[in-house]
């Protein structure tokens, strides 16, 4: 085990050779995190999965609430930030709200959005591609996902810019500015919450509304709500920075993406080979110990906080050929990057999905895609769960 690891900016710009030198190390380690808490950073893979699995490491904050309050980290209380939904509750609660929105996420309902999502790419690409420069986290990776997901919940167009803001703020270290995404995104979603209730539309909010008003009570305001929170955050968040995440390793590796141009069938599985190589979730949100445990050789006290590093857990999964090198003809990848267990991502299908139209609709309408500058100055999300570039100024030929 590391000294005391301590998660900055600079460790998560460089956080695949960081995690590396800490999986040689041991597979837990003593950790101040970027949100100011002390806990526990699992980084090994086969300890990652006991983690995402083990009873005794719950999402209900209960008996950390000490820690929590002293670091001033407030999102876990109900009405802040992603308080009140699935991915902060325990069975049967967490069964119970899975089941109400996950047929919304189901295989055959994402295959649908196909079309849409593509009508979404080529106009952004149809955007910028006379120009022969853009950032493509301000121009591409970004809007898209924050389109699928907004005509997914029914979010009007002049709102979702207000979106992308709170929810990456949402997502970063405890600041007065994180409180407040936190709080507006919550107060703005309970007054949708109303407008669709006086006028339901076929989106899946009014549907949510639907159940919450039935008379037994299946998902209270609260949880309501919080479910709207989290599907706006975690519905185009994560995807933002998967996609920046794998441009930013097809600039580094061009002979990588003429290969996506020569081979497009390869595009599903290199989003796998994305999602390993560098994982857009950095780090699963908390778990709670609620009775003292050992986990990987090591003992967790009551209240102790364990943070799952999915990005390095993915990096030591088993692969043929180097881990540390993209390979996007890479067969049979596995990841964590979608968590493990009860909590496995339900967006999971629609975020593969965003990803494969995004790539091969940039990659093939572009196919002289080039960094504006040196990737090694560019600036990454610097606190939070996320990895990825903050922006990716880019040059091409116009056309």
């Amino acid at each position: 085990m590391a000294d005391l690891v301590t998660i900055t900016a600079e460790f998560k710009a460089d956080a695949p050779a960081r995690y590396a030198e800490l999986r040689k190390l041991g597979p837990v380690h003593r950790s101040r995190f970027s949100n100011g808490i002390e806990g526990w950073l699992v980084v090994g893979h086969d300890a990652a999965q006991e983690a995402l699995l083990h009873p005794a490491l719950i999402k209900d904050a209960t008996p950390s609430l000490e820690v929590l309050e002293a670091a001033g980290y407030t999102n876990h209380r109900t009405g802040v930030g992603l308080g009140g939904n699935m991915l902060v509750a325990d069975p049967p609660d967490h069964t119970r709200l899975r089941k109400l929105v996950a047929g919304a996420f189901s295989p055959g309902r994402t295959r649908r959005l196909g079309p849409r999502v593509q009508e979404i790419a080529d106009s952004l690409v149809d955007a910028i591609i006379g120009r022969g420069s853009a950032d493509l986290v301000e121009e591409f990776t970004a809007p898209l996902p924050v389109a699928v997901i907004s005509e997914l919940l029914g979010v009007p167009v002049e709102d979702r810019a207000d979106f992308r803001v709170w929810s990456s703020r949402m997502l970063g270290a405890p600041s007065p500015e994180q409180r407040e995404a936190g709080v507006n995104l919550n107060r703005y979603l309970g007054e949708l919450v109303e407008a669709k209730r006086r006028e339901p539309d076929e989106a899946l909010l009014s549907a949510l509304v639907a159940v919450s008003d039935e008379d037994d009570g299946r998902l209270s305001e609260v949880e309501l709500v919080g479910t709207a929170a989290l599907l706006v955050v975690a519905g185009h968040e994560t995807t933002v920075n998967l996609l920046g995440n794998a441009l930013v390793a097809l600039l580094r590796a061009p002979e990588q993406a003429e290969l996506l141009r020569e081979r497009p069938s390869l595009v599903p599985g290199a989003v796998e080979e994305f999602l390993r190589y560098d994982s857009s979730v950095e780090h699963a949100t908390p778990r709670y110990v609620e009775a003292d445990v050992v986990l990987a050789g090591t003992a967790m006290r009551r209240g102790d906080v364990v943070m799952v590093a999915l990005s390095s857990a993915s990096r030591d999964v088993p692969v043929e050929g180097d881990p540390g090198v993209l390979d996007v003809a890479r067969e049979g990848v596995r990841h964590l990057s979608f968590g493990y267990g009860i909590h496995y991502c339900l967006g999971a299908p629609l975020a593969r999905l965003e990803a494969a139209v995004a790539l091969e609709t940039l990659l093939w309408r572009i196919p002289d895609l080039r960094p504006a500058g040196s990737l090694d100055e560019l600036e990454w999300v610097p606190s939070g769960i996320m990895r990825g570039p903050l922006a990716l100024p880019v040059v091409f030929t116009a056309r």
